[in-house]
């Protein structure tokens, strides 16, 4: 890739005005992530959703996102990042407005499987972006601490504008708001993002290595999301996770012998970049399961109303805003692994203060704690963890690196999702059984889940001690990519 002059202050400028568009892409796929569970009981009533089709309101969308990750990003280091970005935000703005005027439940569900497709080929774009515009380094951790801010606070805010947007103008804006964004993007990319792929990266592809890794992840996405419903030891999960780990092991012995293949391994032999996926995945698992288990606690036990749901959630979403923004500078000065140990830590103990919760929970003596020292550890986690699974990568493979690492955490959210959502049900149904009064029982069962959301946070910062050395630097390209590609 060509190194530009980087020396005016004007294309200085240009690119932080350039880092702010992609954060707003980013930020509209965590939304949307998050936005629409405190919507679900509006939307099950107004679409006549049955409730066992409710839950692909969700699940459509993460079946697509993490099915099509890797191969999103590796298109944009062949294809042109900035023309990839272009086009995933196009399919996610369309499908976005299609959500918001659906008339049916089918066509809901269809709507929130395309804005998956979108998300996945602008995920891993607007990353591999950042990181070919901005030197390894205090620089570019600068930008990935404004990128981890937005990710680590995205879900929480999601929660409270799906709740103020339900309650006061309706569930379809959780939707329509996304249209705006989307055309604003679009058309400040070519002013303000430079086009940029793989030095020398031809038109040939990998064809096999594309459809097995993606059929591979979207079974696995799928039997996750529906062992809770299915049973773990069902044929149907059984089946389901057997197919996916064959067609996985294919892929890896397609990759082993393609000329030019979707996912070179060599890149986990960079330290940082793999304790950084593990931790990744335990990340994604605790976090997405805890925004999950305390929605339906705060709403189900306590009788808080959506909005009341999201405010209650802002203290996890300011303390991850402060806290990425500092991690940053800190991972520049230690690297990313004590950075990231201690705040899978903090986030650990976090989840544990709220695994305490009782039937009549006050929101300053029982929540806002946990949910303070969660967010803080979250925020992070979040950057040490974008700043490691960068590290060391070079350019050609940045669309590659940025995929693995969303791929990862929803892999991991929707394992999370699915395992603390089972320990409840199972808990509860369990307690009420034996004539447990209904709110105790659910209080119990989201206590046992909530404790095994700490466990994959503690199990995450096991990893990154294990995996990843203080110090360890891999040899990195020393040229940034700030030049147009022709």
């Amino acid at each position: 890739m060509s190194t530009a002059s980087g020396g005016d202050s004007a294309a200085h400028d240009r690119r932080w005005l350039g880092l702010a568009a992609l954060c707003s892409a980013f930020f509209m796929v965590i939304l949307d992530v998050a936005i629409v569970n405190v919507a679900l009981p509006t939307i099950q009533t107004d679409l006549d959703f049955s409730q066992k089709n409710l839950q692909w309101v969700v699940s459509a969308y993460a079946l697509t996102f993490g099915g099509l990750l890797l191969l999103g990003g590796r298109l944009a280091d062949l294809l042109g990042r900035r023309r990839l970005l272009v086009v995933g935000i196009a399919l996610f703005g369309a499908a976005s407005l299609l959500a918001g005027l659906a008339w049916s439940d089918v066509v809901l569900i269809a709507a929130r499987a395309l804005q998956g497709v979108g998300a996945a080929i602008m995920t891993p774009a607007a990353l591999s972006i950042l990181m070919t515009t901005f030197r390894e380094g205090k620089e570019r951790n600068l930008a990935l601490g404004v990128w981890g801010a937005v990710g680590a606070s995205g879900g929480t805010v999601g929660v409270l504008v799906g709740g103020i947007f339900t309650d006061t103008i309706g569930w379809e804006w959780i939707f329509f708001i996304n249209v705006p964004v989307s055309i604003a993007v679009i058309a400040l990319a070519p002013v303000l993002l430079l086009e940029s792929r793989a030095e020398g990266a031809g038109r040939s592809f990998d064809i096999a290595g594309a459809l097995s890794v993606t059929a591979g992840v979207a079974l696995l996405v799928y039997a996750l999301v529906e062992a809770s419903a299915a049973g773990w030891g069902s044929f149907q999960t059984l089946g389901l996770l057997a197919l996916s780990g064959a067609l996985l092991a294919a892929f890896a012995a397609i990759e082993m012998r393609s000329r030019q293949p979707i996912m070179p391994f060599s890149i986990f032999r960079i330290k940082a970049v793999t304790g950084s996926n593990v931790a990744s995945f335990a990340l994604g698992a605790g976090a997405f399961g805890m925004f999950f288990i305390l929605t339906l606690y705060m709403q189900q036990v306590l009788g808080y109303s959506a909005i009341e749901t999201g405010v209650a959630f802002l203290a996890t979403s300011l303390a991850a805003l402060v806290a990425s923004m500092l991690t940053s500078n800190l991972v520049t000065r230690t690297g990313p692994r004590w950075p990231l140990t201690i705040g899978l830590v903090v986030a650990a103990v976090g989840i544990l203060w709220l695994a305490q919760i009782p039937v009549d929970g006050d929101y300053l003596t029982d929540l806002f704690p946990g949910l303070l020292l969660f967010g803080i550890g979250l925020g992070a986690a979040f950057v040490a963890l974008s700043i490691g699974a960068l590290e060391g990568v070079r350019e050609e493979d940045a669309g590659l690196a940025s995929g693995l690492l969303n791929t990862t955490q929803q892999v991991g959210g929707a394992l999370g999702v699915a395992v603390l959502s089972s320990l409840a049900i199972t808990r509860t149904n369990d307690l009420a059984e034996g004539g447990t009064d209904q709110a105790a029982a659910l209080t119990e069962g989201f206590q046992l889940a909530i404790y095994a959301g700490a466990g994959f946070a503690i199990a995450g910062a096991i990893a990154v001690l294990a995996l990843v050395r203080t110090g360890d630097r891999p040899e990195a390209e020393e040229s940034v990519a700030r030049a147009p590609i022709a």
